[in-house]
């Protein structure tokens, strides 16, 4: 397998003391003689193929290495020890099943929610934020009590428009975990609130109370309500509108263009799709 190593006295400080500094090493003590501990490093390698970077797999084979079995005071074989940062961390001894490996290893392995985490953010730093919402979705399915989660998908929602949703996430933040990103977040979905109410909207909402038929006012409110992702409103001024007039091209274009700005799978973006569906046919 590619990601594994044969401990030597030569590569020792290298691979027990600086790789392990990066990731975990998983060193397997071995020697032909015992065939139990000849099976461990067997099924060890097969476990570890997929694994990736996350685990180095390090095999001494005390015939000749005993030297350094010695040093990790090995007392018996078959044994597996997990070091992380030169420390010995966790370890298998004796004889193992598929099973017990893939429980022991499940413990140190990545979480599905964790590459989501991981994926989201690099989509989020790529300002790739509608591409960012159903994969930090998915990782809140996983486990919806992490707070890193929790905090990444509470700024995909305010920069998505979604401000309640964010805002009932942030309000389930525990104060332990009230940190810097999250004083950040809440400072930023006050001024996305703030921005969802703006003067240009309030100006806009008082003419059309004053004339609720003028179409061109009710086009001009459902452009400012999407630019601040108010998408719901905007919509269902849109669709009454088109579903009035048909022929009221205007109005079709600005409710599908709010279409095409909300993200693949959104909830919202089905419902009217759907609506729109019925009207036509």
């Amino acid at each position: 397998m590619a990601n594994s190593i044969a401990i030597t006295l030569e590569n020792f400080q290298q691979v027990i003391l600086e790789e392990s500094k990066t990731k975990l090493v998983l060193v397997d003590f071995w020697a032909q003689q015992i065939p139990e501990s000849v099976e461990l490093r067997d099924k060890l390698a097969i476990a570890l193929t997929h694994v990736g970077d996350t685990i180095l797999y390090a095999t001494v084979d005390c015939e000749t290495q005993g030297q350094i079995a010695q040093q990790f005071g090995i007392q018996g074989l078959p044994t597996a020890i997990l070091v992380q940062d030169g420390q010995p961390l966790d370890g298998l001894t004796g004889p193992q099943t598929d099973e017990s490996i893939s429980e022991f290893l499940a413990k140190y392995l990545p979480k599905e929610q964790d590459s989501l985490l991981a994926q989201a953010n690099e989509l989020v730093a790529e300002n790739k934020i509608a591409e960012a919402l159903p994969v930090i979705s998915q990782a809140y399915q996983l486990d919806n009590e992490r707070a890193d989660i929790k905090l990444v998908l509470a700024n995909v929602y305010i920069q998505t428009g979604k401000v309640e949703e964010a805002e009932i996430l942030l309000n389930s933040i525990k104060m332990i975990d009230q940190d810097s990103d999250y004083k950040s977040l809440v400072a930023k979905l006050e001024l996305a609130n703030q921005a969802a109410d703006s003067p240009e909207i309030q100006a806009l909402e008082q003419q059309l109370q004053n004339d609720p038929d003028n179409i061109e006012l009710q086009q001009k409110l459902a452009a400012q309500y999407s630019q601040v992702n108010r998408n719901d409103e905007a919509l269902s001024i849109l669709f009454l509108l088109v579903q009035k007039d048909g022929a009221d091209m205007t109005s079709k274009d600005l409710l599908l263009d709010v279409l095409k700005s909300l993200p693949d799978g959104d909830a919202l973006a089905t419902k009217y799709r759907r609506k729109l569906y019925t009207l036509m046919y």
